[in-house]
This record gives structure tokens, C-alpha cells and sequence, in this order.
């Protein structure tokens, strides 16, 4: 099955070159721009609400950003409230039904978004007077319906249940609750337990709570004219009844005493999460607010980054690994680097970025590092400002966080005269290497072993294990010992009775399959065919080819947009050992293949049989069937673990098929269904040449 997934990524690999330019030439910088933020017209309704209204007539568009500056709230044992709180608003009003909101919001070519702290609307200003309608009379007089609550609360627990086995969802979860703690708003998490406490008065009773307009920011932005549209706001929001939001007290979150890692198991993890991280406290309104931008532009801000370099371009670790300074006027926020790594190199990953980041603190960056970050990110800020959503950000900036008039008027003048020293002075304030938390979740039973025995300058890093709600448990147990008495031949004789029998599978001289995948939006069509040691994956989509594989029996090509391209010596090696439907058939009189253990896909125990030196297959310890075909593969420069996962087998003929293959490399995941499975029929030896 890998190669089927070795055609689509070759495939995405030649759209994608393509569409690359020479990004390595950095243009020199000229002076730095003055930003013409246009300063917003404002007043202030009786209840508290603040309207900053920004007039631009270049184009016939208008856009509402509603912002409620609320302190962050714990929600305690009804964590998920505000969540449903969310979910609830938008949907009608009080006097307009579900249906009949989307379907005008449609008609107008709106959006129109809602949430427990904000609203957002966006259209053509010929409309702006009913968006600006629809909006306020839908975050003001919401719709509280019982009927669409339990649906809310059914969808949310559903979503829960999926995230359970989501190894990147569970990493920032357990990130933010061991760095906060689980009891502070920005460490808790919602749970199905959770869910379940949350009745609608509750959700109510939030709301009345939260959505008040004493706090609360609506800015203007588009073609508008401001008296008109004083008059509307005014109509629109005069009735919103004014309160004071709730605010409650919580414990301040702390670092670790000391650099340790916290693990978490996940067996089903195809890669390691990876993420190194301590509390920084940072307003916008601080002087170091700006060093701090192009100091972690310059170590993890994007593909330029020392991070990326590093661990992606010269180790070949992973995709991308990027690095995060938040800022809040409430609450400390978080340095973050981090990044997906294959599991033989997730001991290997710490350590670079343990290193890369006491790089940064010990060593000052180049005048070339710090002239590219001002030059990138000052084209990339400017850029953003084309966007209606953007300017209005800047401007809610300004009044929220106690910023100066022409805060943004000199912001680009603040980026370029950063230092050198200004970023080092930085560097060793905010990044805190040694109180670090260094959160890996990933398969255990491949990734412990290392971690367990990793050291950095000279002394070893304490690992301490969680489970996936970031409570402190004991070291998973593995079980990988097999039962005394099972052998390779009982693995491979097991699994070829349980697809059909020795006899039927001998039977099977071609296999013809079609299926169909998606990948980043197109609908592929697969046609796979194996016969006498040979094989051809042919990728099609609306009936053309855009990508063949095939494996004559000795040689191995590609044929993509007509062109022909041979396929390496070890490609073809690879390609020998997987030729023939049922490969196991072979085994049984090979010492080339061997039993290594038992580990965990999911929830079913598999043993595990080494084919090659980088190749595994995974067999259900109580089915006997195929569960997973791993392999590790260089494209490029990097080696990355690509897997495919084998399910919902269905009888074909006597002989059982998996009919869903889920396919991964890397970040890059492809479902493919098969539509059907002939056995010894539609191939013939053309097919091959």
C-alpha cells in the first residue's frame, strides 16, 4: 500500500514545485513606511458601548467588529459553557427564525459571525443598514431555543469523542493546562463530563453575565458616512441593557521549577508533538514589545527562522518548527517553540531546539538576520492592511490596550530601529531555558526509551508523565512481550487464514482495485493492479491521468504530464517485496522477515513484523488481520515515517479486502474508499509496460 501513497505525494510534490519562487533574495530595505491609519471618529452610547467608526470609501464595503473586553473567566466544573454559549448565538433572533437569518444573511451576500465575546458582519454598503440590523438584533435578542441547545451539546461531545485520538489537539490542551494550571481560564478544558453539567439556564445566565456593553468595543470600517451611521448604531444598540460582566479571581500560573519534560502517550500518534515553552509577561503597551517581534521572528517566525533551518531544512527532523510570543494585558502568556517530528527523532528534536534556543539567548544575531526579519516583516504587515478586518484590529488595539494615538502611525519606524543588543536583551529576558517545560506527546513505547536517557550539558532531563487531561500518572506499560509459543509463522499463518485460507489467497493471481481519495481539494480517482510480481498505481482525476506508477517485475518508472522519469535502484528494491497480493504467502518460507513485539494501533494489540530495516507490518493480535503497513522513506533531503492504516475489510470471492485505507506522511493524511475489488480479472501485461 505505501506505494500508492509514494504516486500522491509525487504527485503534490510536482503541483507544488510549480508554484515556488526564488524566496532566497531578499530586496534591500528603504526607508520605513508611515502607516496612515486613519484615526477613527468615535462616541459612546449610554449603556457603555464605545464606537470607533473608520471611513473608507475606496471600495463599496462596509464591516462591524463588536469586541467585549472581558477579564478571562474560569468556568470551573462547567468548563464548555462559554463554548455553548457561542454555539447558541447567531442562530435567529428572538423575532427571526434559524432559517429565515441564514437565508437573508445569504441573499445579501453577508457574513455575519457570533460569539460569546465578539460579533463580526461584513457586506456591501448598500446593505450596510440591514447587516448592521441582522448583527445586532442576533448578539442582543439571541434565540435561545431548547430544541437547538441539546442539538449544540450533542455536536460539542461528538467533536470530544473525535479529539480524544487527536494527537495535536491533545498537545495544546495539555500545553496550556500544565503551564497554567487546569483551574485557570487559560489551562482549563472542556470535557464531556464537563458538557454534561452545562443546562441552558446555565448557558442563559452566562450570557446575561457576559455579553454586557460596558466593556464592550464596536468598530466601523468601509463606506459609510458618519452621521447616517451614528443614527443606525445608535437605533440598533440603544436597547442593549447595560451590566457589568462577571470577574473572577484565580491563582497566578508559575514555570516549572526546573527543565523537564511531560509526556504523554498516545499510541495511535503517527509523529511526536513536540513543544518547548515558558510564561512571559507582555503588554503591547511595554517598550519591549516591539524587540520581542523580530526577536522571535528571527528565531521561529516562519521559513527564515533559525528553528525551520534547523530542524526541517539542515536535520530533516520535521515539515516546520516555529516559535510564538503572545502578549496580554490580563494575564502572563506564553514563549512557545514547536513542531511535529517523527518518532526515531523526537530524542534528537529536543535537544536541537534546547540548543537553538540557548543559541539565541547566548549569541547576538547577524546585522544579514536581523535587516531580512525587519524587511519580511514589515512587507507582510503592510500587506495585512489591506484587510478591512485588520485595520479594525488596529484600531480596537489602540483603545483596549492603553496604546498611544500614533501607536501604529510609528510602528513601522519601532521595527526598524531595533538593535542588535535590544534583541539579545530580550532574548535573555523573556526565554527562560532553564525553567522550560518541554511537552512531547507521542507513542510511547517507541520514544520513551531515548527520552528517558537524554541529557543536555551534561545533565540528564527528569520526564514526567501525564495522561490526555494532564493529570500526573505512572509510566505507560507497553506490554510488549510475546506470548511464549507464538511464532512469525503464527502471525503470517494467522492472518492468511483470516483473509481466506492458504489455499484461496494461492488462487489469486491478480488483484484489480479502484478507490477514491482527496487530497488538498482535488477528488482522486486510484486504479491499483498487482499480477506475477508486478504492479501499477494509475492517480486520475475527472478521467485523466495525472500521475503513473509502475513496476515491471525488474524496473520502475513514473510517468506524470507526459513525461517518463525512471525511479532509483532503491525504489525498485523496495517495490520487489511488495509486488505480489499477499506478500505473507512468501514469508512463511523466509528468514527475512521476523517478529519483534506487540504494540498498540489504536485501542487493538498488534504484533509487529519487521520486513526490512525500515519497514514494519502490524497484525490484530485477535483477528489476525492487517492493520497497518509502515515504512520510512527519504523524499528529498528528509526521511519522514509514512504509514498506511488498513480497515473495514470486506469479502471479495472468499478473500477478505480492506476497503478503507488511511494514508500518512508527515502531516499529510489521504482516505481512500474502495469502490471494488475484481480477483483475477481486467489486467493484462500491457498494463505494465
Amino acid at each position: 500500500m505505501k506505494n500508492i501513497f509514494f504516486t500522491l505525494i509525487a504527485l503534490l510534490s510536482i503541483t507544488t514545485l510549480q508554484a515556488q519562487v526564488d524566496r532566497t533574495v531578499v530586496p534591500q530595505p528603504g526607508p520605513a513606511p508611515e502607516i496612515n491609519l486613519k484615526s477613527p471618529t468615535s462616541f459612546e452610547l449610554p449603556n457603555g458601548l464605545k464606537v470607533l467608526i473608520i471611513e473608507d470609501h475606496k471600495l463599496p464595503r462596509v464591516s462591524y467588529s463588536l469586541t467585549l473586553d472581558n477579564p478571562p473567566i474560569a468556568e470551573g466544573e462547567k468548563t464548555g459553557v462559554s463554548t455553548l454559549t457561542s454555539r447558541m448565538l447567531g442562530q435567529g433572533t428572538q423575532t427571526i427564525s434559524k432559517d429565515d437569518f441564514n437565508e437573508e444573511v445569504d441573499f445579501l451576500g453577508a457574513r455575519i459571525s457570533i460569539g460569546v465575546n465578539s460579533a463580526f458582519a461584513t457586506g456591501l454598503s448598500r446593505y450596510s443598514d440591514r447587516i448592521l440590523e441582522l448583527m445586532s438584533d442576533a448578539a442582543i435578542n439571541p434565540n435561545f431555543k431548547p430544541e437547538y441547545f441539546e442539538d449544540e451539546k450533542k455536536k460539542l461531545i461528538e467533536g470530544l469523542k473525535t479529539s480524544e485520538k487527536d494527537v495535536s489537539q491533545i498537545s495544546n490542551t495539555v500545553s496550556n493546562a500544565l503551564a497554567y494550571g487546569k483551574a485557570h481560564p487559560k489551562g482549563e478544558f472542556v470535557t464531556e463530563e464537563s458538557v454534561n453539567r452545562v443546562a441552558l439556564n446555565d448557558v442563559i445566565d452566562f450570557y446575561q453575565d457576559q455579553f454586557a456593553p460596558s466593556k464592550a468595543y464596536l468598530v466601523v470600517v468601509g463606506d459609510v458616512e458618519y452621521e447616517a451611521i451614528k443614527k443606525k448604531i445608535t437605533d440598533a444598540f440603544s436597547t442593549w441593557k447595560k451590566a457589568s460582566p462577571l470577574s473572577l479571581t484565580y491563582s497566578k500560573p508559575s514555570d516549572a521549577q526546573y527543565r523537564q519534560i511531560n509526556f504523554v502517550d498516545m499510541p495511535n500518534a503517527v509523529q511526536s508533538e513536540i513543544k518547548v515553552q515558558n510564561l512571559v509577561e507582555l503588554k503591547m503597551s511595554d517598550p519591549d514589545y516591539f524587540p520581542v517581534i523580530l526577536a522571535n521572528y528571527i528565531l521561529g517566525g516562519g521559513s527564515a527562522g533559525r528553528l525551520f533551518k534547523t530542524l526541517r531544512e539542515e536535520k530533516g527532523y520535521t515539515y516546520g518548527a516555529y516559535s510564538s510570543i503572545g502578549n496580554d494585558k490580563y494575564n502572563p502568556s506564553l514563549f512557545r517553540a514547536g513542531a511535529s517530528v517523527r518518532n526515531e527523532v523526537t530524542d534528537s528534536a529536543v535537544i536541537a531546539f534546547l540548543e537553538e534556543i540557548d543559541n539565541f539567548i547566548e549569541k547576538e544575531v547577524s546585522n544579514e538576520e536581523l535587516r531580512t526579519a525587519k524587511a519580511k516583516y514589515t512587507g507582510n504587515f503592510v500587506m495585512a492592511l489591506e484587510d478591512s478586518e485588520t485595520m479594525a484590529n488596529l484600531a480596537l488595539n489602540i483603545e483596549v490596550n492603553d496604546l498611544s494615538k500614533d501607536f501604529y502611525r510609528t510602528y513601522l519606524e519601532q521595527i526598524d530601529a531595533v538593535t542588535r543588543e535590544d534583541i539579545s536583551r530580550v532574548a535573555k529576558k523573556y526565554l527562560n531555558p532553564g525553567q522550560m517545560r518541554i511537552v512531547v506527546v507521542g507513542k510511547g513505547s517507541e520514544v520513551i526509551p531515548d527520552l528517558e536517557k537524554l541529557s543536555y550539558k551534561g545533565r540528564n532531563i527528569p520526564i514526567f508523565y501525564y495522561d490526555k487531561k494532564a493529570n500526573k500518572t505512572d509510566k505507560p506499560e507497553f506490554g510488549s512481550d510475546v506470548p511464549e509459543g507464538v511464532t512469525i509463522g503464527t502471525v503470517l499463518n494467522n492472518y492468511i487464514q483470516a483473509v481466506g485460507g492458504k489455499a484461496k489467497l494461492e488462487d489469486v493471481a491478480s488483484v484489480f482495485m479502484t478507490a477514491k481519495a482527496s487530497m488538498q481539494g482535488m477528488n482522486l480517482d486510484l486504479e491499483i493492479k498487482k499480477a506475477q510480481g508486478k504492479f501499477l498505481v494509475d492517480t486520475k482525476m475527472q478521467g485523466n491521468s495525472l500521475s503513473k506508477q509502475v513496476f515491471t517485475g525488474d524496473s520502475a518508472f513514473v510517468i506524470s504530464q507526459g513525461r517518463k522519469q525512471a525511479l532509483p535502484k532503491e525504489r525498485v528494491e523496495e517495490m520487489r517485496k511488495t509486488a505480489m497480493p499477499f506478500p505473507e504467502l512468501e514469508w512463511l518460507d523466509s528468514d527475512q522477515v521476523s517478529l519483534e513485539g506487540i504494540s498498540k494501533i489504536g485501542e487493538r494489540d498488534a504484533y509487529v513484523v519487521k520486513v526490512s530495516d525500515n519497514q514494519n507490518y502490524y497484525y490484530d493480535v485477535e483477528t489476525g488481520l492487517k492493520l497497518r503497513e509502515e515504512s520510512t522513506v527519504k523524499m528529498g533531503q528528509q526521511t519522514m515515517l509514512q504509514q498506511s492504516n488498513l480497515s473495514d475489510y470486506q469479502d471479495v470471492k472468499g478473500v477478505m479486502f480492506p476497503f478503507k485505507m488511511t494514508q500518512t506522511v508527515g502531516p499529510q493524511e489521504i482516505e481512500m474508499n474502495v469502490v471494488y475489488v475484481k480477483i483475477n480479472e481486467g489486467i493484462s501485461d500491457s498494463d505494465f509496460q
